[in-house]
């Protein structure tokens, strides 16, 4: 597929979406979560890669949805249900990768630009970042997930406060209410990804699939169906990959295994 409005990069075991209307935010519209989704799907099917970086052209990550054309479903209000199973559908690709997602935000993630980054396994903000929810402040209420994301990540009232106010946070103040992982200076974000990435790069993705699926599944079940479920897991990764046995070999004759 070509794409015009994001971009893909893919190099050293990352791929790289990069949301490009920069002169709308990265505002999210049909056309970009059709290429957002394709390129999801592209980089999923590609055996060498281990993680997913999403960030945005310009001045911000994502400003939320599209309002103007939001403002053409009024003449015709049957196109809303398709655009909103489409965003939510797209986000659940993020969720369900077989390796971490990752949000890098400066800017603006704003709606469903704050929905995108938490669809993701980790965020790293620029420490000036405005974060928030904001639909109510246009009268409006979320649609691509941020009544349910939201106080998963940060608690009721918490997300009560985001969501009803329409209040904006810093990056750091994410930090600080498990919104994201770690703030930095916009100028230092890249150094903060390369952290993460470097040792990911390293790892068996199909034991990053397993560990990541276990995980979210895992979060909506009792603890003991969660320890159950996983328990399950270990066993079908030790009888069914390689890549066990390859990284016990690889510790006793102390060297790096190779996956």
């Amino acid at each position: 597929m070509e794409y015009t409005n994001i971009k893909l990069e893919k190099e050293n075991r990352v791929a790289t979406i990069r949301l490009n209307r920069p002169d709308a935010l990265n505002a999210l519209n049909p056309e970009l979560i059709t290429e957002l989704s394709a390129a999801i799907a592209e980089a999923g099917a590609d055996e060498s890669i281990k993680a997913l970086v999403i960030r945005g052209e310009g001045r911000a990550f994502c400003a939320g949805a599209d309002l103007t054309y939001f403002q053409t479903t009024f003449a015709d209000l049957t196109l809303l249900p398709p655009y909103l199973q489409q965003v939510t559908e797209t986000l659940r690709q993020i969720e369900n990768l077989p390796f971490p997602a990752i949000a890098v935000v400066h800017g603006f993630a704003l709606a469903g630009g704050l929905e995108l980054m938490m669809a993701c396994d980790m965020s790293l903000v620029a420490e000036d970042a405005r974060i928030g929810d904001q639909h109510v402040n246009f009268g409006l209420m979320p649609g691509g997930g941020s009544t349910q994301r939201l106080p998963r990540r940060v608690g009721l009232q918490r997300a009560m406060e985001l969501l009803t106010t329409g209040k904006w946070i810093s990056g750091a103040e994410a930090v600080e209410w498990g919104l994201a992982l770690r703030s930095a200076p916009a100028d230092g974000l890249d150094d903060e990804l390369e952290t993460i990435l470097g040792p990911l790069r390293t790892k068996s993705r199909e034991g990053l699939a397993l560990i990541k699926a276990v995980t979210l599944r895992g979060m909506g079940m009792p603890m003991e169906d969660g320890v159950a479920l996983e328990a399950l897991a270990f066993v079908q990764y030790m009888t069914t990959s390689p890549h066990p046995a390859e990284g016990i070999q690889a510790f006793v004759e102390k060297r790096q295994p190779e996956f």
